[in-house]
């Protein structure tokens, strides 16, 4: 029977979008049709967003983008001012970013390995397949644990997604990140606030489950999603003109895009979402949220239609082109950095 290491060999490498200029192919995409022109035309709206002295930028990521080397992208465009909050499942920021700032890595699977008859093996061997990616067990079950660790020594009270990823941000700088790009890490450098709104469902999760059963009836954390919702809700309200770049969809699309009915809620007056770029598969007609069409979304008064475009196309085929198109037209410098954790920080509710 083949070892761990028979199969845990050859690392993910992240997609460097600043070492490649494709400016050229994107514009020239624009004179073509079907989905390259729609990813032309994502490319333009997304690059006036960055150039809107007035939107604040909201990235939504889902699906299993840090695994399969998307990683550097995110970073970069963080680092570039792109980027002035983050909603994502948490698998993406604790299993997969914090799980690499760990020091571990994820692993590209042998072709043979996406047919499904070999993960009988590969769950003797502890080893976890995402597609044509794998990962180690044990080491998640380090993540698992550090994210527990990071629980038992906060306050014991209830804390939004952000307060507690900005807790893990906390952890790396005293611990040490052990990799040279990490959304996590990055954010807390930049005061840029990430949520999770189903913080549960991913390593943190477990991590949580061990730190309250530990504590039995003793005070502990616990994550308010009301509070998520509240947090992400204020930088509406506080900035009203908004830009929406989503990367998949599901729960992260819509909690962002429902932050505009949640103002009004409130009794604030705040104007749709300006701009709004999706990348996805999914497709309408399964009635399900993650196709849902950013033209339906403006039904709800979500999404204005003026700049807005879906981009029917796998995401890490889209993105570098998308990113990459923005980040070399260069539109970004000089772009002043909001630092919304900041802000949160001061109206955070305890």
């Amino acid at each position: 029977m083949p070892t761990k290491a028979d199969y845990l060999h050859t690392p993910v490498q992240h997609l460097d979008i600043t070492r490649h200029n494709v400016v050229g192919l994107v514009e020239a995409m624009g004179h073509t049709a079907f989905s390259a022109r729609d990813l032309s035309r994502a490319a333009q709206i997304t690059e006036r967003m960055v150039a809107d002295p007035d939107c604040g930028i909201i990235w939504c990521l889902a699906g299993s983008l840090i695994s399969a080397g998307m990683k550097k992208i995110i970073v970069d465009a963080m680092r570039a001012n792109m980027v002035d909050a983050i909603v994502s499942t948490g698998a993406n920021i604790v299993d997969q970013d914090f799980f690499e700032a760990l020091g571990f890595r994820h692993y590209i699977g042998e072709e043979k390995l996406r047919s499904g008859m070999f993960d009988a093996e590969l769950r003797e061997l502890q080893i976890d397949r995402i597609y044509d990616t794998l990962i180690d067990e044990e080491e998640l079950r380090v993540c698992d644990d550090t994210t527990r660790l990071i629980a038992d020594e906060l306050e014991p009270r209830a804390y939004s997604s952000r307060e507690f990823i900005k807790a893990m941000g906390d952890y790396l700088q005293r611990h040490g990140c052990k990799t040279p790009d990490s959304i996590v890490y990055e954010a807390l450098q930049r005061d840029i606030p990430i949520f999770c709104p189903a913080f549960s469902d991913c390593s943190a999760g477990f991590g949580l489950v061990a730190h309250q059963h530990a504590r039995a009836e003793s005070p502990k954390v616990a994550i308010d999603i009301a509070k998520d919702f509240y947090e992400l809700t204020q930088l509406k309200i506080h900035n009203p003109t908004t830009g929406l770049f989503m990367i998949g969809g599901g729960v992260p699309k819509n909690f962002a895009q429902d932050i505009v009915v949640a103002a009004d809620i409130l009794g604030k007056e705040a104007p749709m979402h300006k701009y709004a770029i999706q990348i996805t598969v999914a497709d309408s007609r399964d009635g399900a949220l993650s196709g849902s069409t950013l033209k339906e979304a403006s039904s709800w008064g979500k999404v204005d239609l003026t700049y807005e475009q879906m981009v029917f196309s796998e995401a890490t085929l889209a993105l570098p082109l998308l990113v990459g198109y923005v980040y070399h037209k260069g539109t970004w410098r000089g772009r002043r950095a909001r630092q919304w954790a900041k802000l949160l920080d001061a109206v955070a509710v305890s």
